[in-house]
């Protein structure tokens, strides 16, 4: 049987297991056919067993949601064979005929040499393969071109029940995604959002959704940390808006000072961690303040509104700028100044009595962009400034679209649609234009992407 009448009789595209229940089912590419674009194409080797399913799983849809690649659904069954045992790698089209899927479930395919002709028909430029050695998961990269291993990832995972077990799978599948790329992942991030008036958080992949505010107050305005390791929100109490300071780990929370005499919200953390930008709002109006969190002292005010309001400051990553909405024009529109509050200017272009609002800046981490949400004939939607040219452009036109936050890759964009029937949280690649759910649940708000979690720990509210 020939290379193309083996892949159009083979099974239905693999299904992910079923102990992680999203799949992904891209089909089955016939590399004949098929010329693959200016993504590589990967395909994760399909093994099976080895107590390793979710893991495979996991990773699978990992690098599928980091947009990088194009995903190659392989066949279900028997109907390719992983490896050629004791060959150099040279095989045919004959050779493809049914046999076992692999070598082993566990054993990697050690003394075996991949088929590297027959994947790289398939339009496959990498392959990952998930193995067990002893008590070790190794995922092994093979690059398809130069018929060889690219690097051999080996990691000790948690047991699946352990709440650190999905963090260190998806620094796994960053790992990959490195030693393919040499570009960081985005696996092993987490959104925190708020929803019934409580602070959530949730994985990047849309699941281990959990509560992490420890109040039974009305909770607002999440914000990372730059480490990773903590967060800050602002807590409605007797008419007063104070900021919190929570640890992920502990759940410990500590007021900030001066807080809770005025009502204070929208935290911001510099990159350096030691400076909280925030918005207070008096009888006398809004203005931006910033506080040294190091050292708890040193409240600062930046803006003085007198007959407009300063709010939702965003530090750029450098620490030098702060990015913040006015009202000074009318209309709330995007301003940008230097931290200490000096060199006030217009920062996102509008026109004059036609463009709506502008709210909810964020810069980008790569410093080159702030996204932000505008009101377009009545309806928000989701807009990126190009920091360098100042010019702006609408990245949403489907229902409405608002408060959008960067990952640490500076290419996605976490943000509030109701494009299906009902608020929800939506992920946007701004390269390939890809938008899909993140959480399937209404009522969603005010998302806000973390930094990259190396080893940040579990949180316990």
């Amino acid at each position: 049987m020939g290379l193309v009448a083996l892949l159009q009789s083979a099974h239905p595209p693999i299904r992910l297991s079923a102990q992680d229940t999203t799949a992904i089912d891209r089909g089955v590419r016939i590399g004949i056919i098929y010329r693959p674009g200016v993504r590589p194409g990967l395909v994760m080797l399909p093994r099976k067993g080895g107590g390793l399913d979710s893991v495979r799983a996991i990773v699978a849809r990992d690098l599928d949601y980091s947009d990088r690649f194009e995903v190659i659904t392989l066949p279900g069954g028997d109907s390719i064979r992983l490896a050629t045992p004791g060959s150099s790698g040279r095989t045919t089209a004959g050779s493809t005929r049914r046999a076992t899927a692999a070598t082993g479930t566990s054993g990697g395919a050690q003394g075996t040499s991949l088929n590297y002709p027959l994947y790289q028909a398939l339009g496959a430029d990498f392959a990952l393969d998930v193995t067990a050695a002893g008590d070790t998961t190794v995922a092994t990269l093979h690059d398809i071109a130069a018929a060889s291993v690219r690097r051999s990832v080996r990691a000790h995972l948690p047991p699946p029940g352990d709440a650190d077990f999905r963090q260190a799978v998806h620094r796994l599948a960053d790992q990959a995604l490195q030693a393919a790329l040499g570009t960081p992942g985005i696996a092993a991030t987490r959104i925190l959002f708020v929803r019934d008036g409580k602070v959530y958080q949730i994985d990047q992949d849309g699941a281990d959704m959990k509560l992490v505010s420890s109040t039974d107050r009305q909770a607002m305005s999440p914000a990372w940390g730059a480490d990773g390791r903590h967060f800050a929100y602002m807590e409605f109490q007797a008419g007063k808006g104070w900021l919190y300071l929570q640890d992920m780990g502990s759940g410990k929370r500590t007021a900030v000072s001066t807080t809770g005499t005025a009502l204070d919200f929208t935290p911001a953390f510099s990159p350096d961690g030691q400076t909280m930008a925030f918005s207070r709002a008096t009888e006398e109006g809004t203005d931006l303040y910033t506080i040294n969190i190091k050292n708890n002292c040193c409240l600062r005010r930046l803006t003085v509104g007198r007959f407009s309001d300063n709010l939702s400051p965003t530090f750029s990553p450098d620490g030098q700028r702060i990015a913040f909405v006015s009202t000074r024009p009318g209309l709330p529109q995007i301003y940008v100044m230097a931290a200490d509050g000096t060199d006030q200017q217009l920062f996102a272009p509008f026109d004059y009595g036609v463009t709506g609002s502008s709210n909810a800046p964020e810069w980008s981490s790569d410093g080159q962009s702030v996204a932000f949400h505008r009101d377009v004939a009545g309806t928000l939607q989701v807009f990126v400034l190009d920091v360098r040219t100042r010019t702006v452009r609408q990245l949403t036109s489907v229902g409405r679209n608002e408060d959008p936050t960067w990952a640490p890759d500076s290419r996605h964009l976490a943000f509030v649609s109701d494009r299906s029937g009902y608020r929800q949280l939506w992920i946007i690649d701004l390269d390939t234009g890809r938008i899909r759910p993140l959480l399937q649940q209404s009522g969603a708000r005010l998302p806000a992407w973390s930094p990259r979690l190396s080893e940040a720990p579990s949180s316990t509210p």
